[in-house]
């Protein structure tokens, strides 16, 4: 099988600063002064592969490195060390925050147009594709309505509408399945499931394992910016659950 992505010995960088100014007082008075900064790791010699077609799940705590990994993979982040290997020929869509890139004064029909061309389709795709979009959504006649006036849980069903039914080559998916209620996250989970069957390669980000377990060929368990361990998603799931204290 091809490979769609590979990181070799992949590092991001941060800088912390040791002081934070809590007025703009302080912020005058430090003009001229060294602040002093700290570097920590977001990813630290992460090298990993996926092949087309794999599942993948990430797991690990808040602050481990799973969604810098997925913004490397995106090209969002460039890492400062190493290497990052993307297959541009594959139509690529990153669920990393829903409605990212949406014009809050635009109707829902005219935000789909708008991130359906970003994302490389032409305006007669996006048009057929619509109504499947709005039934999807359950957005009714608000499609024609400002998404600023939209509820979180609208403008979240409306942008995982657009971007799993134009049927991606890859996705990668960043904790966005609380859209809405359970019945609509149930549809969202079965529409992943058939994207999945499709052959879509896929890379989820979730703190639901049991979710990763039972969709996901191989777990990818980081720490600290560090894989842990990579492999069966049973046995790194046990490995985790049993770390975090977690087994039952």
């Amino acid at each position: 099988m091809a490979t769609v992505f590979k990181l070799e010995n992949a590092s991001v960088a941060f800088e912390k600063r040791a002081v934070r100014h809590t007025s703009l007082r302080c912020a005058l008075g430090s003009i001229g002064k060294r602040n002093r900064t700290t570097k920590f790791y977001g990813l630290s010699g992460v090298t990993l592969a996926v092949e087309e077609g794999e599942h993948v799940g990430l797991v690990g705590r808040n602050g481990a490195g799973k969604s810098t990994l997925l913004r490397v993979l995106t090209r969002v982040i460039t890492p400062q060390e190493g290497s990052v290997y993307v297959d541009i020929t594959k139509h690529i869509v990153p669920l990393l925050e829903l409605g990212i890139g949406f014009q809050p004064d635009l109707t829902g029909r005219e935000n789909c147009f708008l991130a359906g061309t970003l994302m490389g389709y032409s305006r007669s795709e996006i048009s057929d594709k619509l109504d499947g979009i709005v039934r999807f959504s359950e957005l009714g006649e608000f499609i024609d309505e400002p998404v600023k006036h939209y509820s979180s849980g609208m403008f979240g069903r409306l942008a995982f509408a657009l971007a799993t039914d134009v049927e991606p080559e890859v996705l990668l998916v960043d904790e966005v399945f609380g859209v809405g209620d359970e019945f609509f996250m149930r549809k969202c989970i079965i529409r992943m499931q058939r994207l999945m069957q499709s052959g879509t390669t896929s890379i989820f980000v979730s703190h639901n394992l049991d979710f990763l377990v039972t969709q996901c060929q191989r777990l990818i368990w980081l720490d600290k910016g560090c894989i842990v361990m990579d492999g069966d998603p049973q046995e790194v799931a046990s490995a985790y659950r049993e770390h975090e204290g977690l087994a039952s």
